[in-house]
């Protein structure tokens, strides 16, 4: 069989039984979900999405509350194009402001503004119980544990595949 380079054989998909097939879909109907709901309650509340709210709180936890773009984008698992767009938004919403770099003049530092943090501060008592109401409460500590658990073993695989 004459393959282009760099292309694999095709091979017969491993499919689904109906076990792995509940859970998957289970997890993929209730993520989305989830994180529409706790969209929702962000930019009502708010006037955040998600991805913002997850931005002013990498931020916010960030030495100086400044990091660079390119550690942002792994911190919120976002193309560096995808969060430049963001970043620039936020920025004309005043929450985050970008500075060169000092060390070497070609990286851009995202830095958490007053005005974003008191956003954040606002926005953070009312996330937190929609989390809880639509995550935390529903579960036993023994089933939270076994979430993170997977999920930090899920993370950690694909990282190390440079995903």
């Amino acid at each position: 069989m004459d393959l282009e380079p760099n292309r694999r054989a095709p091979v017969e998909p491993r499919w689904l039984d109906p076990a792995q097939q509940r859970a998957w879909r289970a997890y993929i109907d209730g993520n989305q979900r989830m994180n529409a709901a706790l969209n929702r309650q962000l930019q009502t509340d708010s006037d955040l999405s998600l991805p913002e709210y997850r931005i002013l709180v990498l931020l916010s936890e960030a030495p100086d509350h400044r990091l660079r773009m390119s550690e942002l984008a792994d911190g919120v698992l976002s193309s560096r194009s995808r969060l430049t767009h963001q970043i620039r938004r936020m920025e004309d919403q005043h929450l985050v402001r970008r500075n060169t770099c000092e060390d070497d003049g070609r990286g851009v530092i995202a830095e958490l503004t007053e005005e974003g943090m008191r956003c954040l501060e606002a926005a953070a008592p009312r996330h937190v119980e929609a989390v809880r109401r639509d995550f935390i409460d529903l579960l036993t500590p023994d089933q939270l544990e076994v979430i993170a658990d997977v999920f930090a073993r899920i993370d950690a695989a694909i990282a190390r595949r440079g995903e």
